[in-house]
């Protein structure tokens, strides 16, 4: 395995990846697959530092996709929080008993040359496993807090899938992640969007750059910097994490 790939296998009782279409009228909707910004969001939950950037490969879905509908009671919102109108009744559409098989490898952020000194693969990619190993270094989500995740290593390919006889399964278009401006040479938000498939239950992801469907939504500025001395410290010989 290459010194900055890591695999592991991410299970929970519920997930929620939510359909933006969905959330006009107040509900939401799982997608029937995990977005790629859901599963970044796992891996840097494992470990994280503004000179590496994680790159989703490739997501095996493990079990038999299936669904469960929930009653909630959110807030009621008009521009602030109601107090008159109280809680809203509003029915959630999670994915039930979810197990992925995922692997990721970093690259160096090159939009951070500052942080040149802290470009150590070997360090950061030990560091990740040992944190991997200790079922990561936060909390891990399924798409949303409610949804609580286990991580453990695993070798990907390993055992058998629902989906192992199925040639090919397409997902229509779907929501593949935010660019921030921290990932782009441009201070823009950008919603990226692709049209995924699913072979032999393994989904491939194309990096952000490669995205059929890019949207501007604003001019966005890196909310919190990270300036080495004050808020950032580098990696050094014998650090422990």
């Amino acid at each position: 395995m290459r010194e900055n790939k890591i695999q592991f296998k991410v299970q929970g009782r519920y997930a929620l990846f939510t359909d933006p279409i969905t959330r006009m009228g107040g509900e939401k909707m799982s997608y029937q697959i995990p977005t790629y910004g859901a599963l970044r969001g796992i891996v840097e939950a494992i470990y994280w530092k503004p000179t590496i950037e994680w790159i989703i490969d490739k997501c095996r879905v493990m079990k038999q996709i299936q669904t469960e509908a929930k009653g909630m009671r959110p807030l009621v919102y008009d521009g602030a929080i109601s107090k008159s109108q109280g809680n809203s009744l509003s029915l959630y559409t999670y994915l039930y008993d979810v197990e992925y098989q995922i692997e990721a490898h970093f690259v160096w952020n090159e939009n951070r040359p500052d942080l040149k000194q802290d470009r150590n693969e070997d360090k950061h990619y030990q560091i990740a496993k040992r944190m991997l190993e200790k079922g990561g270094k936060r909390d891990v989500f399924l798409g949303t807090r409610e949804c609580v995740a286990e991580i453990e290593p695993c070798v990907f390919g390993e055992g058998s899938s629902a989906y192992d006889d199925v040639t090919a399964m397409t997902f229509g278009l779907m929501f593949h992640s935010y660019q921030y401006p921290e990932q782009s040479a441009d201070e823009k938000l950008r919603a990226l969007f692709f049209y995924p498939q699913m072979k032999h239950g393994i989904i491939e992801f194309p990096q952000q750059q490669d995205c059929p469907i890019q949207n501007d939504l604003r001019v966005m500025k890196e909310e919190k910097l990270f300036i080495p001395g004050q808020n950032f410290s580098f990696l050094k010989d014998g650090d422990e994490v």
